[in-house]
């Protein structure tokens, strides 16, 4: 399928716009997500792991949702990359006033998108709250020991040192 074809797919099936309107919206859309239009008739192998992301955020966008559910949308993306597409996500959100439930297994990525977290451990809620708290000051064992096992990039503050062992907290 082409770009066109793949952001478009859900238009048609939703069938209330005529083709020149999807065409229109289609490029409304990679606009939005910092592409050009002129891409439309091309096929996705041909763009890069970043583009290919924000061709599925254009698609994910067409039919004007109030929630996307992004599960592990940045893990298969290199650090650069991954910044780009959290910041493009954050101005999508504020021009678009929609909302996001992001999964992820990235704290870092979490802390720095997020404004609320909800941390699960064998399928169940065990905190929710703002994320600074949660990723500065968790309540839950299980959440220290998952905050304590993130790396710290400052030799002089060697935190697995003092790292919260899961296996001490299991029963």
């Amino acid at each position: 399928m082409t770009i066109r074809q793949i952001i478009g797919d859900p238009l048609v099936v939703e069938g209330k716009l005529s083709a020149k309107q999807i065409e229109e919206k289609v490029a409304e859309l990679l606009r939005l997500v910092g592409l050009s239009p002129d891409v439309m008739e091309r096929y996705p192998h041909a763009f890069s792991g970043g583009q290919r992301q924000r061709i599925g955020i254009a698609r994910a966008l067409a039919l004007d949702p109030r929630i996307i559910i992004a599960d592990e949308a940045t893990s298969a993306l290199d650090v650069s990359i991954r910044s780009q597409i959290l910041d493009l996500l954050l101005e999508i959100q504020s021009r678009l006033d929609l909302s996001f439930i992001f999964i992820s297994h990235d704290i870092s990525v979490v802390r720095y998108f997020c404004d609320r977290v909800a941390v699960m451990h064998r399928g169940k809620l065990v905190e929710v709250g703002p994320a600074e708290k949660i990723c500065t000051a968790p309540d839950a064992d299980y959440t220290r020991a998952l905050i304590s096992a993130v790396p710290n990039p400052d030799p002089r503050n060697k935190r697995m040192l003092h790292r919260t062992r899961l296996s001490a907290l299991s029963t």
